[in-house]
């Protein structure tokens, strides 16, 4: 009786509340008949009175590295300290990640402006394919111009993802928003951890999704985002510094990292960055309590503890996640 009164003030509290929501991009499809829509809205109406509150477990994945960058990879569970909000979370589940399998998204911008340095990317991008799969991995492949064309689906075949990225092409525009929004969907259906590696010059001009949605979508998939920004010409009168921001800040946001790449040797090592950090990741997990909120979206910070020198490590992780998963 006691959890019945309780649910019923919680359900009458929420409804004064205005949640944020994000609509699903209209070049996506609603993937529903027409006749259909009007029983789906007054649905989605009903809903979004409220915010849905989901008490499963939450998956943090955290990445630590000293002050030369280099992944640390001996801490154990009593050296982190999880909260939610500011408040103290209990760890349910600890491990670290070398093991569990891999769904990699890889996106290459294939516009106009990336022509130059695109032969370099995809030769880059092949030999990062092959360090880093395993046979429990996955990897897909998307070109990126005025669409996001999934060239590859998700597969461990080294030959398949070969044959791939042969056949990206060159494209008159860039949709980057668009693809982040479509892998996030693909690495939503995913099992294990995700991981989206962006490869572009940073701008972004005929997208339909924007980049809160493109951000909401990566944060709901758990994906982390690796953004390698090439910069041929640093003084470039036409380098879109706005869209590489929104990068770096997904990026950060989502527990990833982001790079700057102006020469072949400089993509090697941004990939070979990559590869060492995911092999060497933490996996927190908590069931976070259920609580009142004004927004559903729940603020993550992770602090080490009992580390010597910790003071000098960095923790990157997913800034916070989302109670409801309407895109």
């Amino acid at each position: 009786m006691r959890t019945f009164l309780s649910l019923l003030v919680l359900a009458s509290v929420c409804q004064a509340q205005t949640p944020t929501t994000v609509p699903r991009p209209p070049w996506a499809g609603s993937g529903k008949a027409s006749g259909a829509n009007s029983q789906s809205t007054d649905t989605a109406s009903e809903d979004d009175s409220t915010f849905r509150v989901n008490v499963k477990l939450v998956n943090v994945y955290v990445t630590v590295t000293d002050q030369r960058g280099a992944p640390v990879g001996n801490l154990a569970q009593g050296n982190f300290q999880l909260l939610e909000d500011g408040h103290p979370q209990k760890i349910s589940v600890f491990s670290k990640e070398s093991e569990l399998p891999l769904s990699i998204a890889l996106q290459i911008d294939t516009s106009l402006s990336t022509r130059r340095d695109l032969p370099l990317e995809i030769n880059s991008a092949r030999r990062f394919a092959h360090a880093i799969l395993r046979p429990q991995d996955a990897m897909a492949v998307y070109g990126i111009s005025e669409v996001a064309d999934e060239i590859v689906p998700f597969t461990s075949d080294m030959k398949v993802i070969d044959r791939g990225i042969e056949r990206i092409h060159m494209g008159s525009a860039t949709a980057v928003y668009d693809a982040i929004f479509v892998a996030s969907q693909a690495l939503e259906e995913r099992q294990g951890r995700k991981v989206l590696v962006l490869i572009t010059d940073g701008g972004d001009t005929v997208s339909q999704t924007d980049y809160r949605e493109a951000l909401r979508a990566a944060q709901i998939s758990e994906a982390v985002v690796y953004s390698i920004i090439v910069v041929p010409i640093e003084a470039s009168a036409g380098r879109d510094t706005g869209g590489e921001h929104a990068l770096i800040q997904l990026s950060e946001d989502t527990g990833g990292k982001y790079f700057y790449a102006t020469t072949l040797p400089q993509l090697d090592e941004a990939f070979r960055t990559i590869s060492d950090e995911l092999r060497t990741q933490y996996l927190l997990a908590y069931y976070p309590a259920s609580r009142l909120a004004e927004s559903d979206y729940r603020h993550i910070e992770v602090k080490l503890s009992g580390v010597e020198g910790a003071s000098s490590y960095k923790t990157r992780h997913r800034t916070g996640y989302y109670t409801s998963k309407s895109h």
